[in-house]
């Protein structure tokens, strides 16, 4: 079982080293990693992977009961010792082999992607020298095209300010009016007052006038 693992995990070495550095060997090993996802490679993967995960959990499950029985009894027995480092090897070695097959996996995959970009990167490198060479002959048209659009939004602009003016003006003129408005409003709401106390005073000088002559009339009669 050890010997397995470690096999595994140099040979695990070695293919990553492979697809680290760009090599004609990594093309066969992309072209085999390919084939090994297409079918029912994934599944076959499934399984050796959960089986070995299995595995690791009862060898980590194992080394625990060992430590357990370690602190219960006080005592080191040297078979456990022997099972102890064992289960610890084997679990250590298959984590790394768990561990490099997903970072094959990821390689793989990021390989695929990068290719997939420079692909999609030349294309659009192609289809922007087609259209630069084929704009070429008419940026001439375009280019007195877009400059009277250009003259055309300036005088807009400018007829566009001159509004801003005289509207601004407008609103000053209308502002200036406004106040004067609230001037008079405020002089008429005064001369009303006025006139006001003016009318109760004259009402108050006739009130006083008709008591007058009455209480002479009455005299007169008495």
């Amino acid at each position: 079982m050890q010997q397995v693992l470690f096999v595994v995990i140099f040979s695990e070495m070695v293919l990553i080293m492979v697809l680290l550095f760009k090599t004609p060997l990594r093309k066969l090993v992309i072209m085999g990693i390919d084939r090994v996802k297409r079918g029912r490679g994934p599944v076959v993967v499934k399984t050796v992977a959960g089986t070995m995960s299995v595995v690791l959990g009862s060898s980590v499950y194992s080394v625990l009961n060992i430590q357990k029985r370690w602190i219960d009894e006080g005592l080191v027995n040297p078979t456990d010792q022997v099972l102890m480092a064992k289960h610890l090897l084997e679990a250590t070695l298959m984590g790394a082999s768990l561990f490099l097959a997903l970072m094959i996996d990821r390689l793989h995959h990021y390989i695929r992607e990068l290719r997939i970009l420079r692909k999609s990167m030349e294309a659009v490198k192609k289809q922007t020298r087609s259209l630069e060479d084929g704009k070429a002959a008419g940026s001439s048209e375009e280019i007195k095209v877009l400059e009277e659009e250009v003259t055309t939004l300036l005088e807009k602009s400018k007829k566009l300010e001159k509004e801003i003016e005289t509207k601004k003006k407008e609103v000053n003129v209308a502002e200036v009016s406004a106040v004067a408005l609230r001037k008079q409003s405020e002089g008429f709401l005064l001369e009303y007052d006025r006139l006001l106390e003016e009318n109760q005073n004259l009402r108050s000088s006739l009130q006083s006038l008709d008591w007058r002559a009455s209480r002479s009339k009455s005299k007169k009669n008495t």
